[in-house]
Order: structure tokens, then C-alpha cells, then sequence
């Protein structure tokens, strides 16, 4: 398949899935509210319930990914599966329902990341994969930012329950756009980091290596600083700004995402010069600045100006991890049910994070909880500054093997 038309399609796949990815979230819990009069209790409890079902997904989920020959199929089903979760929130309100949706789409959710890494593995090799994964970050943002501008437009003409009918669009138009890749353009041996016909490393050896196991504990710790910071900042802005929280947390949400898109396209054009941990580093040491920021002033421009940095550190973030995941464990067949167990290691972390502020800013006020996620955040800069520069690692893997990239980018 020509370079383009392969690049293009995985462009609209990640550009669509985008808003899947993350399902309704905050939405959800607007639409139960607003119109259906939830408790806040009984929403948090099936916010929660939904969470929670997506981080014991994961590791099934990687696995399943490395096992399947047409991980396209498993990124179709799962949007289907999101799709029905979906309509079912909107036409059976009930708690039972409810729940059963979340959980659901929160399983459902698992098999994107290592779907999607996976085929991209698979069609470009791993020589090309830094930069193809950069761009699949990139066009991810946008398509974030694209959607979080139409839910805003779309509830505003037409209520709450237009995000439903929107994400459920987006749903479909992602699984069209998985279909559109050729299966014989995804190699499936490449796209589980294996050589044809090499012996996989046995799964437990790899998973406890200290290198996977230092970077799954530092984003952990960058996850439970980072997690709790933007609902904190809107907490701060409902306060200070009642009428103008909605349309501020949207902005913060949209103007995060848009500095998201160089940040990856950063990773792709210097990660492999640089390496990935200078740039690592970065992200994780802009967190505390972030974190102390964030105390200066109550004023909403100051607030969303700061809110900003989050674009530079998750969008090196979310382009270098699949990269470090893969660095470490090239060649053994097992990368994307480890690029899993590095996502629920993190997604522990991000769990506690809202828990852990809560106490804090309700002991010692906002400032306080801020400064707490700082040294939280600081302390996981300290950690990964013990983790060893991933990309000799790959290089060494990928000389020992005979990969060369297929012809996209």
C-alpha cells in the first residue's frame, strides 16, 4: 500500500477514536444530574464502578491484542461495544442499567491503547514507529479538542443528551476508518514486537525487568500528582466563578489538548536524536512548576494559562511511553499486553489521585492539595532520573533483529 494512503487512514482512525477512547466522563455525570436528577453520591459510585472495570481490563486486554492475528476486528468491537453502552445510558437511565453500560464501555476501552500501538507496530516496523506513533498522538488531540468543541456546541443547541448521539457518531466513523486499513498491511508478528518464527520471552521475566518496572512506577506517581489537578482547578474556578465554570473547564480542556498536538509532534521529530528520557524528564518536571503555579493567584486567566502546561507534559507523555514500552521489549513478543501492564500500573495511580486531593483541600484548602501533588510530582522526576536511556535499548534489539519498516509513516 502506498506510503500516504496507509498514513492517511491511520491518521482518521486515531483522529475518530479519539473521543472514544475516553468515553462520556464528565458528560455522563452532567446528563444524570441535569436531567435525570442523580445524586452526587450514585454518580460517582458508577463513574467509579466504570474505572475501575477498565483497569482490571487491561491486562486481559494487552493480551488479547498480542494473541489476535486482526487486532482491527478487536478496535471494531470494542467501539461497538461503546457505541451500545452509549445508547443504552441515554434511553435506560436507570442505576442497574447504568452501571452495566459503564462497565462495559470501561472493558470495552482497555483494547484501544494496545490495538492501536499494535497495529502501528505492525504496518511501519520499529524503525519508523517513533515517529508514527508521534503523528497518531497528534492527530488523537486534535481529535479530542475537535470533539470537546462540538459536545460544547452541539449540548448547548441541543442539550445534554447530544453528546450521546455524538460520541456515538465518532464511534462509528472509527470503526469504518479500522476497517479501511488492509489486514495484509499489518504484520503480525511485528505488531506484538516479535521476529517470524523467534521464541517469545517468557512473560514474567519481562514484566519484572527493573527498567519496565521503574518507568511503570514513576508514571504511576506522575499519574496520582496529575489526575487530580485539572478537577481541583475547576473546583477553584466554580468557586470564584459560578456562572463561567462550564464554559472555563472547557477551554482549559481545548487549549490543553491544541498544545498536545506539538508536544507529540515534538517526540516524533527528536526522540530518536535526543532520546526518550530528556524529553521525559521534561514533561514530568513541568508538573511540579504546574502544581506550584496554580497557588499564586485565583484570577480564571491565570488559572487557564497554567492550566497549558498540562498540554506539554501529557502530550510528551502520551507519544513517549508506547515508545519507552517498546524499547524494552522489542523482539519478545510480548509488547502490547506490557504496554497494558504499564497503563494499569499508571492507572492505579491516576485512581487515587482525586481521593488523595479531596483529603488534602478539604484539611488544608486548594493550596495545600496543589502543593501536594508538587512534591508527589517531584518525587516521580526523582524516580525516573534511576531509569536508563530506553533507546540503546531498542537499538541493540533492533540490530539483532532483521525488521525493517514497511512502507509507511
Amino acid at each position: 500500500m502506498p506510503t500516504y494512503a496507509c498514513a492517511a487512514k491511520l491518521d482518521r482512525l486515531n483522529f475518530f477514536l479519539a473521543d472514544v477512547r475516553d468515553g462520556l466522563g464528565p458528560y455522563l455525570a452532567i446528563y444524570l444530574l441535569t436531567v435525570h436528577d442523580w445524586k452526587a453520591g450514585d454518580i460517582g459510585l458508577v463513574m467509579a464502578l466504570g474505572g475501575l472495570a477498565g483497569l482490571a481490563s487491561q491486562i486481559p486486554a494487552g493480551a488479547l491484542v498480542d494473541w489476535a492475528k486482526d487486532k482491527r476486528v478487536l478496535i471494531v468491537m470494542a467501539a461497538a461495544l461503546v457505541t451500545l453502552s452509549c445508547l443504552v445510558a441515554l434511553w435506560q437511565p436507570g442505576f442497574t442499567w447504568i452501571v452495566i453500560s459503564q462497565v462495559a464501555a470501561g472493558m470495552a476501552s482497555s483494547v484501544f491503547a494496545p490495538a492501536l500501538a499494535g497495529i502501528t507496530l505492525g504496518i511501519v516496523g520499529p524503525k519508523a514507529f517513533t515517529r508514527r506513533i508521534a503523528r497518531n498522538e497528534s492527530f488523537n488531540h486534535a481529535g479530542n479538542a475537535t470533539a470537546a468543541l462540538l459536545a460544547g456546541a452541539f449540548a448547548y443547541l441541543w442539550g445534554p443528551a447530544a453528546v450521546f448521539y455524538l460520541m456515538t457518531g465518532m464511534a462509528l466513523l472509527s470503526m469504518i476508518s479500522a476497517l479501511g486499513i488492509p489486514p495484509n498491511a499489518i504484520d503480525a508478528d511485528r505488531a506484538r514486537g516479535r521476529q517470524a518464527g523467534a521464541a517469545l520471552t517468557p512473560l514474567r521475566h519481562l514484566l519484572s525487568q527493573p527498567p519496565l518496572v521503574l518507568l511503570a512506577l514513576s508514571c504511576a506517581l506522575f499519574h496520582l500528582a496529575n489526575a487530580a489537578m485539572l478537577p481541583l482547578v475547576g473546583q477553584k474556578l466554580a468557586l470564584a466563578n459560578p456562572d463561567l465554570a462550564t464554559t472555563l473547564i472547557s477551554a482549559c480542556i481545548v487549549a490543553a489538548q491544541l498544545v498536545m498536538i506539538p508536544a507529540a509532534m515534538l517526540v516524533g521529530a527528536r526522540a530518536d536524536s535526543w532520546g526518550r528520557k530528556p524529553l521525559l524528564m521534561t514533561g514530568f518536571l513541568i508538573l511540579p512548576i504546574r502544581g506550584v503555579l496554580y497557588t499564586l493567584s485565583d484570577d480564571p486567566i491565570w488559572l487557564v494559562s497554567v492550566q497549558l502546561l498540562d498540554g506539554i507534559g501529557a502530550g510528551l507523555f502520551g507519544a513517549l511511553i508506547p515508545l519507552m514500552v517498546r524499547d524494552l521489549t522489542q523482539g519478545s513478543g510480548h509488547f502490547n499486553i506490557s504496554l497494558a501492564a504499564v497503563s494499569l500500573v499508571f492507572g492505579i495511580g491516576a485512581a487515587l489521585s482525586n481521593g488523595l486531593a479531596g483529603y488534602v483541600a478539604e484539611a488544608g484548602g486548594y493550596d495545600s492539595a496543589f502543593l501536594v501533588l508538587a512534591a508527589v510530582a517531584g518525587c516521580a522526576a526523582l524516580l525516573l532520573m534511576f531509569l536508563p536511556e530506553t533507546l540503546r535499548t531498542a537499538e541493540s534489539a533492533t540490530q539483532s533483529l532483521d525488521l525493517s519498516p514497511r512502507a509507511a509513516s
